[in-house]
C-alpha cells in the first residue's frame, strides 16, 4: 500500500493493518481499505483521486469532550443545555452544549461506587410462569427481581436484551438484532396486567383468556406467542383512547405499521415508503404501535420499581446489543447515520477460521461526531429510562469496529476507528444522569487500553471463569479468582459459552462435533475439554472449595472472586447441560428457544438453586462497594 493511501486512511480512521489473534501484524488489503473509505464518501480510487481527498481543507472537530472540572481554554460564548451562557475559558457543567456550530460534552470524571453483589443473568424469556404466555414476560421479570431479593439476597439481575423487533412474523429470535436500539419489545407484553384488560368486560376478557398458547413446549414459539398476543392486544385497543405519536415514538411506530403491510424489511418496500419523508401509513395502526411501547414502558418500570422495593442493591441492568437489523426500524428514521452498505464482524481467529459477518450496521464515525453523537445518546438513555445499569455488548466496538465491504467475505475487511472518548463520554454522563451502572463486555481479542479506559471512568469490565488465565506465562495457568479485578461483573460462563453442566460433560464438543464446526479431529476437542476440567477441578483443590457436587463447587470459587458483582443464570444453578446460544449457527440449535427446565414458581425453592445462591450470598460483603481496579 503507497503512503498517500496510508495517510488517507489514517486521517479518516480506516486501519492500514491491525494486530491478530496471534499478536502478529495482518496487513489490510489496498483494495478493501478504498472500498471503506468509500463507504465514508471518500474517493480513493485512483491516485489522483487520493491526492485530491489529502489536500482537502481539514474541517475542525464537530464535537469536544471535556471531563468535569476541565476548562475549555477558547474563546467564545457557550450555549448550555439548559439555555444559560458561559463566556469562555472556563469549566462547564455536566451536559451537551453548543460552541457555535460544535457540540460540546462534558461528562463526570467518574461513575459512581458499585455496591457489591450477587445476581442472575436471565434469558428472560426461558422464565416461563404461571402467568406467562409461552415464554417469560415483563411481569416474570419483576417476579424474579421481587423474589431473589427477598428469598435468596441477590442484588442484582442483568436482563438479555428486550429492543424492538419487527411486528411481523417469523419473529426474529436473536434479541442481539433487533429492529431498533431505541425502543422496547412488545413480544415480552404481561397481557392480564395491562390496564386496559382489567377495564375489559368479562366476555372480552374470557375472550383473550382463551388465545393463550400453551407453556409446556419443549422449545419457545416466538411465532405462536406473537400471534396470541397481537390478537389479544388487538382486542384491548379497541377499548382505548387512541393519542397521535411524536418525535421518534412517531417515527418508530410509523414503521412498525408499514412493516405490517410491505414486511420487516424497509429496503424491499415501495420506493416512496423507504424514506421517511414521503412514507405514508395508516393513523390508526401508528397509534396501535406507539400504544404498546406505553405499556412496555410501564411493564418496564414496574418490573424496576419491584427491584428496587425488594431491597436489590443495583437492581435491573439491561443488555444493550452491538448493532441494529440493516433493514429495520433505526436504519430506516436515523439512516444517515450508519454505513448502511457494510456489514461489522471480526477477523479470523482460532474460533473462527474465515472470520465473522454478525449482518449488522455499524454507526458512521463522522456522522456522529457531526450530529454531535446524537443517535448514540438517544440508544443509551432509552435503555435508562427503565434500567438501573446497561451492559454494552462488545464493549470494544466503542473503539473500533471490524467493517466488510459489501459482497466480500468476513476476513476480508478492516478496522474503522471511532473516538472512544466522545463515546464513553456519552455513556458515562447518561448513566450518571440515570444513576446507573455500566458493564463493559470486554472478553475475547481485546486492546488492553479499553479495560484500562473502562476502569478510568468507573466502568466494569467482565471476568469469566473459562478465560481467566495468565496469557503470558507458559501454558496459561488458571488465575485464582481473588486476584481477579476488582472492577469487573464476574461469572462463570455466558449465553454463548458452555454452561456449568455442560462443561463438565463436554456437551460443547458433542454438539460442535455433531454440527461439523471442528476442522480437526474431535478426539482432540474432546482431550482439550478434559484437559481444561482438570485445571478447573484442581484449581478447585487449590483453593481449599469443597461441595457435594461440581456445579455447586464451581459457584462456590466464584464467590471468592474479588470482582465487585458476580452472576450466575438459572440454567447453571440448575444444572441445565444446553447453552441458550450456540454462535456459527441458526436453525441448526435452537438458539435462543430453549425454556427453563423448571417452572418460575419451582425455581427459587429447587435445592440446586438454594444451594448455589447460598454460596454466592455468602461471598458478597453486604454495604461494600468498590471504585477502582
Amino acid at each position: 500500500m503507497d503512503d498517500e493511501l496510508a495517510a488517507l486512511a489514517e486521517a479518516h480512521g480506516v486501519a492500514t493493518y491491525y494486530e491478530d489473534a496471534g499478536q502478529r501484524r495482518a496487513d489490510v488489503d489496498a483494495d478493501v481499505v478504498v472500498a471503506v473509505l468509500a463507504q465514508l464518501d471518500v474517493d480513493a480510487s485512483t491516485p489522483e483521486a487520493v491526492r485530491r481527498a489529502l489536500a482537502a481543507p481539514k474541517a475542525p472537530p464537530r464535537t469536544l469532550v471535556l471531563r468535569e472540572g476541565e476548562v475549555l481554554d477558547e474563546a467564545g460564548t457557550v450555549e448550555l443545555e439548559d439555555g444559560g451562557r458561559v463566556e469562555l475559558p472556563a469549566a462547564l457543567p455536566l451536559g451537551y452544549h453548543r460552541l457555535g456550530e460544535r457540540t460540546v460534552i462534558v461528562a463526570p470524571s467518574k461513575l459512581a461506587p458499585v455496591p457489591r453483589s450477587w445476581g442472575w443473568m436471565l434469558q428472560l424469556y426461558a422464565m416461563r410462569s404461571a402467568e406467562s404466555w409461552g415464554m417469560g414476560d415483563y411481569g416474570d421479570l419483576a417476579t424474579l427481581a421481587r423474589r431473589s431479593a427477598a428469598e435468596l439476597h441477590a442484588g442484582v439481575l442483568l436482563v438479555n436484551p428486550v429492543q424492538a423487533i419487527s411486528p411481523t412474523s417469523p419473529v426474529e429470535r436473536s434479541p442481539y438484532s433487533p429492529s431498533s436500539r431505541r425502543f422496547a419489545n412488545p413480544l415480552y407484553l404481561r397481557i392480564a396486567d395491562i390496564p386496559a384488560y382489567a377495564n375489559a368486560d368479562p366476555r372480552t376478557r374470557a375472550e383473550i383468556d382463551a388465545l393463550r398458547p400453551p407453556n409446556d413446549t419443549e422449545l419457545i414459539d416466538y411465532d405462536a406467542v406473537w400471534s396470541a398476543k397481537a390478537r389479544a392486544l388487538e382486542l384491548l385497543w379497541q377499548h382505548e383512547e387512541h393519542r397521535a405519536p411524536e418525535g421518534e415514538l412517531l417515527d418508530f411506530a410509523r414503521f412498525c405499521a408499514l412493516a405490517e403491510v410491505h414486511g420487516p424489511d424497509w429496503r424491499e418496500w415501495p420506493a416512496g415508503q423507504q424514506d421517511p419523508a414521503t412514507a405514508t401509513a395508516d393513523p390508526e395502526r401508528v397509534a396501535f404501535h406507539a400504544w404498546l411501547q406505553e405499556l412496555c414502558e410501564q411493564q418496564l418500570a414496574a418490573a424496576r420499581q419491584a427491584a428496587h422495593d425488594a431491597g436489590m442493591a443495583v437492581g435491573v441492568v439491561h443488555d444493550l446489543p452491538v448493532g441494529v437489523h440493516p433493514g429495520g426500524a433505526d436504519t430506516w428514521a436515523v439512516r444517515d447515520a450508519f454505513a448502511a452498505d457494510v456489514t461489522v464482524g471480526a477477523p479470523p481467529d482460532a474460533f473462527s477460521r474465515l472470520g465473522q459477518d454478525w449482518g449488522l450496521p455499524p454507526w458512521r464515525p463522522d456522522r456522529l461526531a457531526e450530529q454531535g453523537y446524537e443517535p448514540f445518546r438517544a440508544v443509551v438513555r432509552s435503555v435508562l429510562r427503565h434500567a438501573d445499569g446497561i451492559r454494552i455488548d462488545h464493549v470494544a466496538g466503542l473503539w473500533r469496529l471490524w467493517w466488510i465491504p459489501p459482497g466480500e467475505p468476513p476476513k476480508r475487511g478492516t478496522y474503522v476507528h471511532y473516538d472512544p472518548d466522545a463515546m464513553l463520554a456519552v455513556l458515562t454522563l447518561e448513566a450518571h444522569r440515570a444513576r446507573a451502572v455500566v458493564v463493559g463486555e470486554d472478553l475475547g481479542t481485546i486492546e488492553p487500553k479499553v479495560t484500562r479506559a473502562l476502569h478510568e471512568h468507573g466502568v466494569l469490565s467482565s471476568a469469566v471463569l473459562w478465560f481467566q488465565r495468565e496469557y503470558d506465562l507458559p501454558g496459561h495457568p488458571l488465575i485464582p479468582p481473588e486476584k481477579w479485578t476488582a472492577s469487573a461483573m464476574a461469572s462463570i460462563s455466558t449465553h454463548d459459552l458452555p454452561t456449568v453442566a455442560g462443561f463438565l460433560r463436554a456437551e460443547h464438543v458433542r454438539v460442535r462435533a455433531e454440527l461439523g464446526q471442528f476442522a480437526g479431529p474431535v478426539e482432540a476437542e474432546y482431550q482439550s475439554a478434559e484437559r481444561e476440567r482438570g485445571e478447573l477441578v484442581e484449581l478447585l483443590k487449590q483453593e481449599g472449595v469443597r461441595a457435594d457436587d461440581l456445579v455447586t463447587a464451581f459457584h462456590a470459587l466464584l464467590a471468592k472472586a474479588g470482582s465487585v458483582l458476580v452472576l450466575t443464570s438459572p440454567q447453571d444453578a440448575l444444572g441445565e447441560i444446553r447453552q441458550p446460544n450456540l454462535p456459527g449457527t441458526t436453525d441448526q440449535y435452537p438458539n435462543w428457544r430453549i425454556p427453563l427446565p423448571v417452572a418460575l414458581a419451582d425455581l427459587f425453592g429447587d435445592p440446586r438453586v438454594r444451594r448455589v445462591a447460598a454460596v454466592l450470598a455468602e461471598g458478597r460483603v453486604p454495604g461494600g462497594e468498590v471504585s477502582g481496579p
